[in-house]
Formats: structure tokens, sequence, C-alpha cells
């Protein structure tokens, strides 16, 4: 019987914890989402801005790391934007 417990109690650890990872993805943009002025945004612009910020943590998969030639310097232009489309496509 505290067997079971157990095992339920950890399920809810390891679900509360992926959770808060979540919540704390999208606390960090709603932190983020300031004007030019530094003051918080509002309405249309605020939800462009915390979808655009959430997309791009989900995708940060780390591509920019690997984004190098075999020379072991970064990419840059056009190499850079194919290789980047390419290794986020891949990593969904």
């Amino acid at each position: 019987m505290s067997k079971i417990f157990s095992v339920a109690f950890g399920n809810l650890l390891v679900i509360g914890l992926l959770f808060s990872q979540v919540a704390n993805a999208a606390s960090d943009c709603e932190a983020k989402a300031l004007s030019k002025e530094g003051k918080p945004l509002a309405g249309a612009a605020k939800a462009a801005f915390i979808k655009k910020c959430e997309v791009a943590a989900k995708s940060s998969s780390g591509c920019d790391e690997k984004a190098v030639d075999k020379n072991g310097k970064p990419l840059a232009g056009a190499a850079k934007s194919s290789f980047m489309k390419k290794c986020e496509a891949d990593a969904k």
C-alpha cells in the first residue's frame, strides 16, 4: 500500500516540475513584453509578442550552437538560415 502511495507521489512531483517549467517560460515571456519606452505591452501586441517568444523558447534546441562550418567558425547569411531551417525542422 505504501509503495503505491510513494509511486503516486513521485509521479505527481514529476508532473508538477514539468508544469512549472512551462509556466516559467510563459512568465518569462510576459516579463519581457515591454515596449521601446519600457512600458508593458497590452492587447494584441502583447499576445503577438508572447506567442513569438514562446515559439522561440521552444525552438531553441541548440541549433545556434551547432551552426558552425567545418573549421569551427559560426555560419552567417544564407548558410546559417538554411542550416537553422533544417535543424529546427529536424527538432520537431
